[in-house]
C-alpha cells in the first residue's frame, strides 16, 4: 500500500491491538479492514542429498602411476598451474583403486 500523500510504502504498525497502516510522513490509512498482516513461516528445513561419486574423475584420463598406499598401478591425473606462469605446472594423481591423492613434481 502506497501513501496517496507523499508516494511512500505505508508500513503495519501497532496501535494497541489494531494494526493500521502508517506512513513515515505521518499519513494513517482509514480503511483499517483492507489491511492484512502475513506471517511468513520459518524453521522448514529441506533435505540434502548426498551423492557419493565424484563424477569428474570419470571425465579425467588415466595413466600408469604406482599409488604408494595400495600399490594399484592406475591413476588419474590432471594439472593446476599452482606457482607463477614461468615455472611449471603441478601434475596431481588420485589411485583409481583407493582414490589416495598425490603431487608429481616431474
Amino acid at each position: 500500500m502506497f501513501c496517496p500523500k507523499c508516494g511512500s510504502i505505508m508500513l503495519p504498525k501497532k496501535e494497541g491491538k489494531k494494526t493500521i497502516a502508517k506512513c513515515s510522513c505521518g499519513y494513517s490509512a482509514k480503511d483499517n479492514d483492507s489491511l492484512t498482516v502475513k506471517e511468513e513461516v520459518t524453521g522448514v528445513k529441506k533435505k540434502i542429498e548426498v551423492i557419493e561419486k565424484d563424477h569428474t574423475l570419470d571425465s579425467l584420463p588415466v595413466i600408469d602411476a604406482k599409488c604408494d598406499d595400495c600399490s594399484h598401478e592406475k591413476a588419474y591425473f590432471w594439472t593446476v598451474q599452482t606457482r607463477a606462469a614461468d615455472e611449471p605446472e603441478t601434475k596431481f594423481l588420485k589411485c583409481v583403486k583407493c582414490k589416495h591423492t598425490w603431487r608429481d613434481y616431474d
